[in-house]
């Protein structure tokens, strides 16, 4: 009899697994992470090319300036995707290992400040990308049984992935279900001449670029914090053949959304049900590394960690929390609760992709208004950088500035030191890192808010963790 049992329960386990098309992982009996450094946009190791924005600014007004064109795009982005996709869905996860990457800061239409190195195929081959925790796909400029496509790019000597050369590569049939329905909003197309087709989409992004291409399942290869390489099969990956608009600097996109195909939940599944990153100032010295972790940190839980509801399948494919009010040296400023409200018209979501952080408008308002009585003392400036709130930094200091607590619904309180909310925006300039965002519509708490914090989303749980942090362990 308990033969019998357990051969059923094999068997569910088995189709459940088939039904998600989880990672297998060369790595039998290694309990790891796996760990990525991110680059930010800004990064010297992005090098200085006059044909793009990446690599370090001529100044921190143009930095700023920079910055706040990525945020608007990216808040186009969010209200496009958040306009059509306030729906329920569950992915299901089940408890297993550990992986780690590190992160850089990228381009300007939207996509994510932030790039990492990824290797895919067989034979692998090493792709930058751009990390974006609004993508539900993972894509990059490829060529598949076509002759002339992305001529143009090898032209400017840019990476193109071949994947007639990997041996790992599988097109996804057109007339799978995973075609039809689940890539149905991640831009896959209806067409199917024959049911052995490719899938193919067409994505745009809201400055115009446009990627074409087929859907696929390749091997990726990743490093271990120990430092051996493993192999993840299956990975599912956009191959895209044709590329237009501003996508020149970059070789694609890694999606960190929340949906059943991202790399961030099939990494998750099979690497301890949840990922981790860490921010360190944008104007922190090179030796100090962002990294994205996929499984436990070694360092975490840090003894202050404190957890909140990571409120998971309703602002897809974002990661969403619920808060209760925001403070000003322990007073709780006046502010409508609907506009907390996730499953309403309001909301606050946590994107690394964005700089600045957006309140929406009656939340916006009043956070600004808060801090006009504690900065009367130092000049107001009208400037055309960015921000809203600016004011001459000559005796300025971070005491006299009120502590601000962003406070969740179940108790949890973030207090971001005053450099995260107060920034140097250019020489002898300071402001408030805060933007207005439409109402109704979602908040959003940006990186700069996020930084000198560990970041831990358990999405077996449906936990977010956080605690101050220097981003130094290993």
């Amino acid at each position: 009899m308990e033969r019998s049992i357990s051969l059923v329960f094999l068997s569910l386990l088995l189709l459940f697994f088939n039904q998600f098309s989880f990672f297998q992982v060369h790595a039998s009996g290694i309990k790891e992470k796996v760990r990525f450094k991110l680059i930010h946009r800004h990064s010297p190791e992005l090098g200085e090319d006059p044909r793009t924005t990446l690599g370090p600014p001529t100044s921190r007004s143009e930095r700023i300036r920079q910055l706040v064109h990525s945020d608007h795009a990216r808040q186009h982005t969010i209200s496009r995707k958040l306009g059509k996709r306030r729906k329920n869905f569950e992915v299901k996860m089940p408890s297993i290992n550990l992986v780690e990457l590190p992160m850089r800061s990228a381009a300007d239409i939207g996509t994510g400040q932030y790039f990492v190195s990824f290797r895919v195929g067989t034979p692998p081959k090493k792709f930058i990308m751009i990390v974006d925790t609004a993508s539900s796909i993972t894509w990059m400029k490829c060529r598949y049984n076509c002759q002339g496509c992305c001529r143009d790019r090898e032209l400017l000597h840019e990476r193109i992935f071949n994947a007639n050369e990997s041996r790992t590569f599988r097109p996804i049939p057109c007339s799978s279900d995973i075609c039809k329905l689940d890539l149905a909003h991640s831009g896959s197309l209806v067409e199917c001449p024959v049911p052995t087709a490719p899938c193919g989409y067409d994505y745009s992004y809201e400055d115009g670029t446009r990627v074409v291409g087929i859907f696929g399942n390749d091997t990726v290869k990743v490093r271990l914090s120990g430092g051996q390489k493993i192999k993840m099969t299956d990975v599912m990956i956009g191959c895209s053949q044709k590329v237009e608009g501003k996508f020149h600097d970059i070789d694609g996109v890694m999606g960190l959304g929340f949906d059943y195909h991202t790399f961030a939940v099939k990494a998750a599944q099979r690497f301890g049900d949840k990922f981790s990153y860490c921010l360190v100032d944008h104007l922190s010295p090179s030796n100090f590394v962002n990294f994205l972790v996929f499984g436990q940190v070694d360092a975490s839980p840090l003894p202050n960690m404190q957890y909140t509801q990571l409120v998971l399948g309703i602002l897809n494919p974002f990661y969403a929390v619920n808060v209760s009010g925001i403070s000003l040296d322990g007073q709780m400023l006046d502010i409508p609760s609907n506009v907390w409200d996730v499953k309403g018209d309001g909301g606050v979501i946590i994107d690394s992709g964005s700089t600045l952080t957006f309140l929406v408008k009656p939340v916006f308002d009043r956070v600004i208004a808060a801090f006009q009585a504690p900065l009367s003392k130092f000049n107001k400036l009208e400037l055309n950088i960015g921000p809203e709130y600016c004011f001459s930094d000559v005796g300025f200091k971070e005491s006299e500035v009120p502590r601000l607590a962003i406070h969740f619904a179940d108790g949890a309180k973030l207090v971001p030191p005053v450099k995260s909310y107060v920034i140097d925006a250019a020489d002898g300039v300071k402001c408030l890192g805060f933007a207005p965002a439409n109402w109704p519509g979602t908040s959003v708490i940006g990186n700069i808010l996020q930084q000198n914090h560990l970041w831990e989303f358990d999405l077996f749980r449906g936990k977010l963790g956080f605690a101050p942090s220097s981003c130094t362990f290993d």
